[in-house]
This record gives structure tokens, sequence and C-alpha cells, in this order.
């Protein structure tokens, strides 16, 4: 079959938006995390998101977030693009992040949509152009209305894509058309940010994927992407089929929980969660584990 065109990836194609692993009285297990950034850049991984919602960071201080970012760095910053979550609903305090993540020597800066004050347009644009202007770091916009309560618009991200160290668009907004419109006329790279939704973004030209169930299923993920981009897109269509019961899986809970759950199942770092999330309980692990196994993945 004849190759499509490959889109450009400037933090990779396929990256885990990674848990913080935690020791089991609640402290930050730096050891752990670079256990588990190891395992998932050897799985496949060309980058990792760090300090992200999956990284549970609106419960880690600054210091955990700083610590966090330069142990990944250690680990795996010599074979992986390692992004750091800056986003918080304060504009000072992001710049804050994007400062110290810059100098712990994050490769780049993920920045969600400001969450519950609900901004205007205009405050999403002077937010997000006054975090990109604090440090020479290429960003990562993260478009999720349904937790932050506010879509970044269309006509808001081609502005935004002015910017020179605005690169990349995180799509977590569901939304097949908004995302044809903005990818087109802005011309960031386009990530999904929506595991069920990979493949589908891929075909109106996505880079790569942010992913939570990469944890799980980073070859499938590769092989999927490499399937597609080489025109195979059949074979795309059945791993990304094959890949439904986990998807539907990890997400029957908030993607923290299952993703924890999973990780401890397996034997690989992840410890408890900070409250207000909690564990899941028998029935639901065991439902985790029927989804998970449907899908070819087994605990």
């Amino acid at each position: 079959m004849v190759a499509t065109s490959t889109p450009k990836a400037p933090f990779g194609r396929v990256l885990t938006a990674m848990v913080t692993p935690f020791t089991a009285d609640g402290a930050l297990d730096l050891d752990g995390a670079q256990r588990l950034a190891t395992h998932l850049v050897d799985a496949g991984n060309d980058g990792l998101v760090v300090n992200g919602t999956t990284g549970e960071s609106p419960t880690t201080s600054d210091t955990e977030k700083d610590q966090l970012v330069r142990a990944v760095l250690e680990a795996v910053g010599d074979r992986a693009h390692v992004i750091a979550g800056v986003g918080t609903n304060d504009t000072a305090h992001s710049v804050e992040l994007a400062r110290q993540a810059e100098r712990s020597g994050a490769h780049g800066l993920l920045t969600v949509t400001p969450y519950y004050s609900k901004p205007p347009q205009e405050g999403l644009y002077l937010h997000f152009s006054t975090i990109a202007d604090a440090t020479g770091l290429p960003v990562m916009l993260y478009d999720i209305p349904g937790r932050s309560g506010v879509a970044i618009e269309t006509e808001t991200i081609v502005r935004l894509a002015e910017h020179p160290r605005i690169v990349a668009n995180k799509d977590a907004k569901g939304d097949l058309a908004a995302a044809s419109w903005a990818l087109g006329r802005s011309g960031l790279a386009w990530y999904s940010g929506d595991d069920m939704l990979n493949l589908p973004l891929l075909s109106i030209g996505a880079a790569g994927f942010v992913s939570v169930v990469g944890h799980l299923v980073t070859p499938e993920l590769s092989a999927m992407l490499e399937a597609y981009t080489g025109g195979d897109v059949t074979k795309a269509a059945e791993i990304h089929q094959r890949l439904l019961p986990v998807f539907t899986g990890m997400f029957r809970a908030q993607g923290v929980i299952t993703t924890k759950t999973a990780l401890t199942l397996r034997g690989l770092p992840a410890g408890p969660l900070r409250l207000p999330l909690l564990a899941l309980g028998a029935a639901e692990t065991e439902q985790l584990r029927k989804d998970l196994a449907a899908g070819g993945v087994h605990l």
C-alpha cells in the first residue's frame, strides 16, 4: 500500500502520561518513578508526560514536581522526551512551575486549560501566551473541557499557534469535527489525549498519542501507529478493535485509579493514591481484570 505522510511530532509519537508512584505511607517514590519510567521507555514510549493529571498533580507539591522531573530525566532523559505538566488555574503559579521545569531540564511543557474558574477565550489566550513567554521550552496545549469546564475554541487555538513556542495540542475534547478544523488551520502537532479516539485522530492528521493505557499496551499502540502511517489502515483498525476492551476497562473508573491498580497487579511501581482518589474495590478490580484480559492484557 502507499504510505501516508507522517505529521511532525516534536515530542515523539507514543507518549504515556505517567502515574506518580508513592510509597506505602504516601510519600513520593523517586526510585519507583525511575523504574517505571525505564519500563515505559523500554516498552516503546519515545516520550513521557510527568506531573499531569494522571500523575496526580493536584495533590503533589511544587517541590515534589521538581524532584519527579529530575528523577525521570536522570533515568530516561537521554532516550525519550520528558514533558512536564505545569498547568494550573493560576497563571502566575503556572509560570513559576514552567520556569522550575526549565531549570530541571525538562524537554517541554504541557499546559492544561485553567480549570474551575471558567475564563473567557481571551483569558485563555493570555494565560497560555504568558506561560509560553516565560521560558524557552516548547509548549503543548491541553484541551480537555470535560475536566476544565471550558474548551479552547478553534479561533483561540489558531491564534495561539502563532506563538513560536506553542507547537502542539493534546486533544481530549472528543470532537472530531472541531479537531479537524483546528488541526488544519493551526498547523500544530496534534496528539490524541483520548485513547478511544487514538485511531480516529490519526485519520485526520494527528502525530501520535499522550496515552493512559500506554502503561499497559505501548507495543500495541506503537504497532497501530506504524501500521497506519505505513498505509496499512486495515491492520491499524484491527489493532484498535482488539484494544477496545482495554480502553473501556481502564476508564470505567478514573484513569489514575485503574492504572495504579493494574500496575500494582503487574508488580510495577505505583503505590497508593492520594485523597480524594480512592483505590478500586474487589469487585471493580475483578471487572478490570476481565476487561483487560478481553483485550489481551493478563494481570
